[in-house]
């Protein structure tokens, strides 16, 4: 494989693998695992639409037109002085989806999903003033940390899943290496910050909601 095939497929894996699905995925593993899979396919069809929308399409959207407006490309806008306006915009599209979930008084296992991203967002701009790291792999540790949790709190067994999403991690975090977006030791603190969020996040919760 040549060096133009690699950075090509690099850039695909980078596109596909955004952190904003990370709540996205984590409905999905509630929906599939969990009580919640009996609930009305159109009330869950819902849900994951108003995720969507406000985790995923409408930070996209005001990023890319944020970088647009500044005249940069998408390497330009990986440099850690210009990433903090995009954290912003990520954070605040998150609290508002959380706001309306909570409006619409659904179950606090999904908005611990929410909660879960908002404090990896909100951890990883807080290093990224000091030390850029990345939100790529920050995003597929956390579905790894939550998948960890959901399978203690609903006792299933994760081991398959958690293959899987470490095979896309190391995926992902070569192609944001190979893109020179990120240094090996950036990658691996972005899962490790990823998962340790995500966990303590939705156990935290749901521990102490159910006591």
């Amino acid at each position: 494989m040549n060096a133009k095939n690699l950075i090509f497929i690099a850039r695909v894996l980078s596109i596909l693998s955004t952190p904003f699905y990370l709540p996205l995925l984590g409905l999905m593993a509630l929906f599939s695992f969990s009580y919640l899979a009996m609930l009305p396919f159109n009330y869950k069809l819902r849900l994951m639409l108003i995720v969507y929308v406000f985790t995923v399409l409408t930070p996209t959207l005001l990023i890319h037109l944020y970088r647009r407006y500044q005249g940069w490309n998408l390497f330009q806008l990986g440099f850690r002085e210009r990433r903090m306006i995009p954290y912003v915009i990520s954070i605040l599209c998150y609290y508002l989806c959380f706001y309306i979930l909570n409006m619409l008084h659904v179950t606090y296992f999904m908005t611990s999903i929410l909660i879960a991203a908002l404090l990896i967002q909100v951890v990883c701009a807080i290093i990224n003033v000091y030390w850029k790291v990345s939100t790529h792999t920050a995003g597929i540790g956390g579905v790894a940390g939550a998948l960890q949790a959901f399978a203690f709190l609903f006792s299933f067994n994760p081991v398959w899943w958690l293959c899987i999403i470490l095979l896309l991690g190391g995926m992902v975090g070569t192609s944001r290496i190979i893109l020179r977006q990120h240094s090996l030791s950036q990658v691996i603190a972005g899962f490790l910050i990823g998962m340790v969020c995500a966990g303590f996040a939705v156990m935290k919760l749901s521990v102490n909601l159910m006591i």
